[in-house]
């Protein structure tokens, strides 16, 4: 039996691609126009004027050869990629141990430990009591000062939790009956039951890690431990800053300089990240979906 579709619903299907292709378009082109700058030749594009569609001259390569050429930059993405790997590494270890322990029937205190985790999205200390503990603490001007502080996210906790409470208490009690611990429930079911959310926020933690600048400037003095967001933060101001000499050609130059370092900084510190959301694609619908929803 064929079911014939109604005007309105044709009329709704239609617009609804229109509107979907918009999204993508909208999405995608600033992207697209960073990527394209930072190729083109850099005295038309600083007469260019609205969208730009192809690449303005001459493959130009100079703005990364201007970046990369910076022996910082090497340094910036091995501390981005510790903090990356070890940060996420634990984030997902101990989002994963709070979830989990919050769905245990048997741990009479979940409630009120769950109402006093979503109260901390709410208020915080503040700025300056986070910088003294972390200070006290020893970890100022250490790696650990950017991974500790922000180790775990309540939003992420909330998801993760309302995923394990949807899989099936029947495959946790057949487990119990064969003698199985929480932890070996939590490592031989919860945890491969649990790859869709796992990956997004393993995600969520990662492109909050790789973007981080912030804690940098609060926690570290030792440039060696400073991320690939600092350094490039500090490029696109060094070249703010230049052509303060006098000769015209040479506040040229750094002017055009200035301009493609500013696009191809944008790229250095994007594209990497997004090589990783094809890996996760599959499984990051199904995870927020039922992450948000109590199934």
């Amino acid at each position: 039996m064929v079911v014939k579709s109604t005007a309105g619903e044709k009329l709704f299907n239609v617009l609804n691609i229109l509107f979907m292709i918009l999204l993508m378009l909208v999405t995608i082109y600033p992207l697209y126009y960073v990527i394209i700058a930072s190729l083109s030749d850099p005295r038309m594009l600083m007469k260019h004027e609205g969208p730009l569609w192809t690449i303005l001259g001459q493959m130009n390569l100079s703005g990364y050869n201007i970046t990369l050429s910076n022996p910082n930059i090497a340094v910036g993405f091995k501390n981005t990629f510790f903090y990356v790997i070890v940060g996420t590494a634990l984030n997902l270890l101990l989002t994963s141990f709070a979830a989990f322990v919050l769905t245990r029937k048997h741990f009479y205190i979940r409630n009120f430990m769950m109402k006093m985790l979503v109260i901390t999205m709410f208020f915080s200390g503040g700025l300056i009591p986070l910088f003294f503990v972390v200070r006290n603490m020893g970890l100022y001007d250490t790696s650990w000062a950017i991974i500790l502080p922000y180790v775990i996210s309540t939003y992420n906790v909330i998801i993760m939790r309302t995923f394990f409470q949807s899989i099936p208490e029947s495959m946790e009690e057949s487990a119990i009956i064969d003698g199985a611990n929480d932890f070996q429930v939590f490592s031989r079911i919860i945890m491969p039951l649990s790859k869709p959310v796992i990956a997004v926020i393993a995600l969520y933690y990662g492109v909050g890690h790789w973007n981080a600048w912030f804690s940098s400037v609060l926690f570290l003095r030792d440039r060696e431990l400073y991320p690939l967001q600092m350094f490039l933060r500090e490029i696109l101001i060094l070249n703010s800053n230049l052509g303060s000499g006098e000769n015209p050609s040479e506040l040229l130059e750094a002017s055009f300089s200035k301009e493609l370092v500013k696009y191809c900084t944008i790229v250095i510190s994007t594209v990497p990240i997004l090589f990783v959301y094809p890996f996760l694609q599959k499984y990051f619908v199904k995870g927020v979906m039922i992450g948000a929803l109590k199934g």
